[in-house]
């Protein structure tokens, strides 16, 4: 039976949300962005399992964790977008969906948060729509399951 997990991975900083810097990533918790993500995927029948750090060898062993065992990845890897090589190398061993999502636009801000070191290794990409993005993210990742099934 295929899986029905969809692990949701957040990186740094993201445990500060609804506190930090509201005014770009907006007023809601990351529990609240979980709780979005695990509507969307219950609706379909999936589980979220979720895991932040402000570790990268934390979220590179939750990566690796996740092969033949979870059916998506959907991660904010926040800061790490833009440097963590070793992030990348572990989801290009994944050979399940990965959706990388961004509360903010990083193609909107400063010059070092355009370059995505996970964008060429992720299914796709969602930015920009704040909270809404959580939803968006786990609903493109079941789109990419259901196409891809038998």
């Amino acid at each position: 039976m295929p899986s029905k997990l969809i692990l949701v991975l957040s990186g740094p900083n993201l445990n500060l949300l609804g506190q930090r810097e509201p005014g770009i990533y907006g007023k809601a918790t990351l529990d609240d962005h979980v709780a979005t993500a695990r509507e969307a995927a219950a609706a379909a029948g999936y589980e979220v399992e979720h895991l932040q750090s402000n570790h990268e060898g934390a979220l590179i062993d939750a990566i690796h964790g996740a092969r033949g065992r979870a059916a998506a990845i959907v991660f904010n890897p926040g800061a790490f977008t833009h440097y963590a090589h070793a992030l990348a190398d572990a989801l290009a061993a994944y050979d399940g969906v990965v959706v990388e999502v961004h509360l903010s636009n990083p193609a909107a801000r400063e010059a070092w948060r355009r370059t995505s070191v996970i964008a060429p290794v992720a299914t796709g990409t969602i930015a920009g729509f704040g909270g809404t993005g959580y939803r968006l993210a786990v609903e493109a990742a079941l789109s990419v399951l259901e196409d891809a099934a038998p």
